[in-house]
């Protein structure tokens, strides 16, 4: 599976960039309306979601993190496929959507393409105790947003693993993930 992608952008649209990398394969990358005014030099790197189906295999990517765990999230939503959650992302930041779903705004979730009441309803309940993290402390490091996030897909609880981020010491990803991992168990 790729997870990043760092390379020579030889072409760009609003919704989507090749990316040659060093080897000489060139991806193509699809990006949301947020993410590619941020793609303005020659050389990107992204973080990646790659989804795959019966009959295709597609990259999205992300120069935010905070905009991937943003897509991630929405994507396993029933009835939200890739351009939908794309469209989410080319319509909120990431601070507007939890501002958007913690203040339960349906109209903020209609004016996204492809969604009407039922589904901004749906989306709002289903993600009624999302939260990005935008409200941890400024020193909050993108390592340890990272580490956040590594956890929660292991199945722990956001406030649990807060709680032990503030005991570790540990400042690289993977050995605040092993601390943390050691205190949750």
């Amino acid at each position: 599976m790729i997870v990043a992608l760092e390379g020579e952008v030889t072409k760009k649209e609003p919704t989507f960039l090749h990316v040659k990398l060093s080897s000489g394969i060139t991806y193509l990358v699809y990006v949301s309306l947020n993410c590619s005014p941020l793609i303005d030099k020659k050389f990107v790197q992204l973080y990646i979601t790659q989804i795959i189906k019966e009959d295709s295999n597609n990259l999205f990517g992300f120069i935010d993190m905070l905009e991937k765990t943003m897509f991630d999230r929405v994507i396993k939503i029933n009835g939200v496929g890739p351009s939908t959650a794309m469209a989410i992302c080319s319509t909120f930041t990431p601070s507007s959507f939890t501002k958007a779903i913690s203040n339960q705004n349906i109209e903020a979730f209609k004016r996204v393409p492809g969604i009407g009441p039922k589904s901004a309803k749906r989306i709002l309940v289903e993600l009624g105790d999302f939260d990005l993290g935008l409200d941890m402390s400024a020193n909050t490091s993108t390592n340890h947003v990272e580490a956040i996030q590594a956890l929660e897909s292991l199945g722990f609880k956001r406030d649990k693993i807060q709680k032990v981020l503030t005991k570790c010491s540990s400042y690289e990803t993977a050995d605040i993930i092993k601390e943390a991992l050691k205190k949750l168990t």
